[in-house]
């Protein structure tokens, strides 16, 4: 099984923000972060997962993720996205990266599992750490997408 432990941070939300990421498979241990100057925690709690199931190279075995972000968990588990697909994620933040997210899902079909954040989860933690560290960094990134469209989303 592939475990993938996920959080996003942003300061200011929108503001500065990262992902932090850690994968298990057996004994292997992987780390993913990255940092964005403009951007909202929700986003980088789904580039995340996005980050993760990016990076995995074989497909077939079992995948868990456990993110503390009740967006992103629900929106899978309760079958939101699937809505708001149909409705072309018409009035919905992050259409970008919900269709990113969908051809992800569809290949490993993971499973998602809620974490309580900052309850002492040490996967949850670190990739706490990951998160913050990215946004804190020097030579962000750009979140391109937000940047361009943030007008329509806080509409």
């Amino acid at each position: 099984m592939i475990r993938i432990y996920t959080d996003g941070a942003a300061q200011g939300n929108p503001g500065p923000g990262g992902y932090g990421v850690v994968m298990k498979f057996n004994h292997h241990v992987k780390e993913l972060s990255e940092g964005f100057r403009l951007t909202t925690n929700n986003r980088m709690e789904l580039l995340a997962v996005i980050a993760a199931l990016e990076t995995i190279k074989k497909n077939g075995y079992p995948v868990t993720v456990f993110s503390d972000s009740k967006y992103v968990v629900e929106a899978v588990e309760q079958g939101w996205i699937w809505n708001w697909e149909k409705k072309n994620f018409a009035k919905k933040a992050n259409p970008d990266l919900w269709r990113r997210f969908i051809p992800l899902y569809h290949t490993y079909k993971p499973k998602f599992k809620w974490v309580k954040g900052h309850a002492g989860h040490p996967e949850n933690e670190r990739c706490d750490q990951l998160a913050v560290q990215a946004a804190n960094s020097p030579g962000l990134q750009i979140d391109t997408w937000y940047e361009n469209h943030r007008d329509q989303e806080e509409s």
